[in-house]
């Protein structure tokens, strides 16, 4: 590993991890928020960057920004993920990081009492299923290499209550969080490392969105977080580099919780 430094806003020099350089990072739903954080981290780690989006204009504006490659997905899709995974392979030779990490989190999704089967099924099939088809392709190739590390998005409420129901999210989540523990035991021996990113609130345009819509619900979350602010998504991009590099090596099958103190809290300073 090697570092490199960067001028900072102040002038100070900043320094920049090179714990990626040579490997290709795929990444899902890396047209906006966390995703466009971990390609523009993941980047300048030295990965060669896969931004795929269903949003051909944010994805391509992201590739271009790193210097990466674009593949249009829908990720609900098997042989459109298939075909994202094998455009990897093709283009730079190694699938050796998968960041599942496209998401939704639509209003419709609130209490179990109100919410209906059809915005139920469409977030288990983007949050869930995709997740599932995103492993199912990749992971032949990382076993053909005999390494790889794979970092599913799952969310903090998949070990704790929300504070406010998003009941499809919150199952989906939790269904991120076994499915990736369990992945982490089964490929262990074979070199590759599966595991749960868990992230608190994050300053996302989506998080954004629905918070200026209520902001009552805004204040019920941010409440509980310790450190009194929501992350920022740079902050989510850093663990994930870290989960994709060397540096992780012996970290597997976990719920790497990046949430301010959330799930550890009872109260929090007022």
């Amino acid at each position: 590993m090697t570092d490199q430094t960067t001028a900072a806003a102040d002038g100070s020099a900043t320094p920049v991890c090179r714990r990626l350089v040579g490997r290709t990072a795929v990444i899902t739903g890396a047209g906006s928020g966390i995703g466009l954080a971990t390609a523009r981290r993941l980047a300048s780690e030295g990965a060669n960057v896969v931004c795929a989006d269903i949003d051909e204009k944010a994805g391509k504006a992201a590739a271009e920004e790193v210097g990466g490659t674009f593949v249009q997905v829908d990720v609900t899709d098997s042989d459109q993920v298939e075909a994202l995974f094998k455009a990897a392979y093709d283009t730079y030779g190694s699938v050796d990081v998968a960041f599942n990490n496209a998401g939704i989190s639509p209003a419709d999704d609130d209490s179990i009492l109100t919410t209906g089967l059809d915005a139920w099924k469409r977030v288990q099939e983007v949050n869930l299923t995709s997740v599932y088809l995103c492993c199912k392709h990749a992971l032949p190739y990382m076993q053909r290499q005999g390494k790889g590390s794979i970092i599913n998005t799952a969310s903090f409420v998949a070990v704790m209550g929300a504070a406010t129901s998003q009941i499809s999210y919150t199952a989906s989540k939790g269904g991120v969080l076994s499915m990736s523990r369990e992945l982490g035991v089964q490929f262990a021996r074979e070199g590759i490392r599966v595991n749960a990113l868990c992230p608190g609130p994050v300053n996302t345009p989506l998080l954004k969105e629905l918070f200026a819509k209520d902001p009552e619900r805004a204040a019920r979350r941010l409440v509980h977080v310790p450190v009194g602010r929501f992350a920022e998504p740079e902050e989510i991009a850093a663990a994930v580099a870290f989960l994709a590099s060397d540096d992780a090596s012996f970290v597997n099958a976990a719920e790497f919780l990046v949430d301010g103190g959330i799930a550890g809290a009872y109260v929090t300073p007022v």
